[in-house]
């Protein structure tokens, strides 16, 4: 007898946030982009891509702005085993909502993985984050974000952006929790909006209100380029 197993979901395709200007990391990203900030001789930007290629993802998009044609250049000096697309903002910057939703429009995927790259990624996520994407599909969402209690963040000024109880995500009194640059969207939540400068942020308050926003909970303690100070405290790890 032929038993017919269940094809496991996955994202195929995962996005990289890298228009931002960086202001808060100025003087450095007036001549270099944020991504390219490197620690330890690595960029921000790298660390990103090789863990979405432990994650088995099969292709990047990638959006540009500021100093593009320095991460043009990465990209392709650097030959990363894995098809990365680069999506230019254009002749204005998008924000986060509307270079989700440009480099989205040159895919036929349905749900992808969103990644800022100020976040220092590391092998330490990989296994998290793969439970995070089964438990995506497991629950059949078209949202999940990566959240940290603020306690396990690098950097003790930043203010906790949500709460988090029970996978649901609220915002209120104690809001101890910091979205940490890790999203899995699906393409419907764009669909009334156009190309254009807006912040991914107007999505999740519509569903914050709808009470259907959902997180998932890191144990990592996380790293981030917050500031040009919060930097240098990184420098010297």
């Amino acid at each position: 007898m032929n038993i017919l197993r269940k094809k496991k979901m996955e994202i195929k395709t995962a996005l990289i946030l890298c228009a931002g200007l960086g202001k808060r990391l100025e003087p450095i990203t007036l001549k270099t982009p944020k991504p390219l900030i490197e620690l330890n001789h690595i960029t921000v930007l790298e660390r990103c891509i090789s863990v979405i290629i432990n994650l088995g993802v099969k292709k990047i998009f990638l959006n540009t702005f500021h100093l593009s044609s320095q991460i043009f250049n990465f990209i392709n000096s650097k030959k990363f085993p894995i098809d990365i697309q680069i999506v230019a903002d254009g002749d204005e910057i998008l924000d986060t909502g509307g270079g989700i939703l440009n480099m989205i429009n040159n895919s036929k995927d349905n749900d992808f993985i969103i990644f800022n790259p100020d976040t220092l990624w590391s092998k330490d996520y990989i296994n998290e984050i793969n439970k995070m994407q089964n438990f995506y599909f497991s629950k059949k969402l078209n949202n999940l974000l990566l959240l940290v209690n603020k306690k396990l963040s690098f950097d003790k000024d930043l203010k906790g952006d949500f709460n988090l109880k029970n996978y649901r995500i609220r915002k209120d009194a104690k809001n101890n929790h910091i979205y940490i640059g890790c999203q899995i969207l699906n393409k419907n939540l764009f669909k009334n909006y156009k190309i254009k400068n807006f912040s991914v942020s107007e999505i999740w308050n519509e569903l914050l209100k709808k009470h259907q926003l959902n997180g998932f909970k890191s144990s990592n303690n996380f790293y981030h380029l917050t500031n040009l100070q919060t930097f240098k405290k990184l420098e010297d790890l």
